[in-house]
């Protein structure tokens, strides 16, 4: 490099980090905690972190159960944020009612549907740039490792958080997948769980086997949980080691998707 040449950008960029890492400089990381313990001890910084990418997966045997779980893990977290939510997917089959029932208002969601499968993470990346979005959640089959560093970038730019609901149409399909790096900063694995049993005939709270499986800087773990409630808020159940109070319930997940319903503008 010529003396009256300056460094190139990232180059420069790169530099100021490291400066600001030997000065003991980092940056404040801006979470959002579950309230329970016994997650955001796991957890950097005590909360799920903001303006970053998180991966949430059906956990268990493939099928409509878990995929509601899923989804209404990730609603529940959406509830606890403010401002609108971009939510990228190949269908509109999302079902508002059970959105609701966890604390997502439908009014918050906006709803983009993408042409195909190459074309979600191109919309993902484009509303990660509009700071005006609390988050933008997409529903992927297939995550590249570069894709999702686009991703990543684009949302610690903007602040704005992204969910990958990963959405996989065969276990051989979810096989290849399952373990792929991509640089999402958490990856979760929700199940559901019989419900928790009544006094009388009926249904109970739902419960989901939540797994945190990989934490960037954190730890993992799993847990039994009672689903999200009307605020988005998890439970942690304390006394199902031996599974024998799960089977009292009845394993019913509420619907999160419907065929043909759209949602927002």
């Amino acid at each position: 490099m010529y003396p009256d040449q300056s460094p190139r950008p990232a180059l420069q960029d790169l530099r100021n980090r490291i400066r600001q890492l030997e000065r003991g400089e980092q940056r404040v990381m801006r979470v959002l905690p579950f309230g329970l313990a016994a997650v955001d001890d796991r957890l950097p910084s005590g909360g799920l972190a903001l303006g970053a990418v998180h991966e949430v997966a059906e956990g268990g045997d493939l099928g409509v159960i878990h995929a509601a779980a899923a989804t209404l893990f990730v609603a529940g977290i959406l509830s606890r944020m403010t401002g609108p939510v971009l939510w990228c997917l190949r269908a509109s089959d999302l079902f508002a009612p059970a959105l609701s029932q966890v604390g997502l208002n439908p009014n918050r969601v906006i709803y983009a549907e993408a042409p195909d499968e190459k074309t979600l993470p191109l919309l993902i990346e484009e509303g990660l740039r509009h700071r005006g979005l609390a988050a933008v959640v997409g529903e992927l089959a297939k995550l590249p490792m570069v894709a999702s560093r686009r991703m990543q970038i684009a949302a610690e730019h903007s602040g704005v958080t992204a969910i990958i609901l990963r959405r996989w149409r065969s276990p051989a399909a979810a096989a290849a997948e399952v373990g792929q790096p991509t640089a999402a900063v958490t990856r979760w694995r929700v199940s559901a769980r019989p419900s928790s049993p009544l006094p009388a005939s009926g249904i109970g709270r739902r419960r989901w086997r939540v797994e945190l499986v990989r934490c960037r800087g954190g730890g993992t773990g799993e847990w039994d949980m009672e689903g999200c409630d009307e605020e988005g808020r998890l439970g942690l159940l304390a006394n199902l080691a031996d599974g024998s109070s799960s089977r009292q319930g009845t394993l019913v997940e509420e619907p999160p998707r419907q065929a043909g319903l759209r949602i927002g503008a």
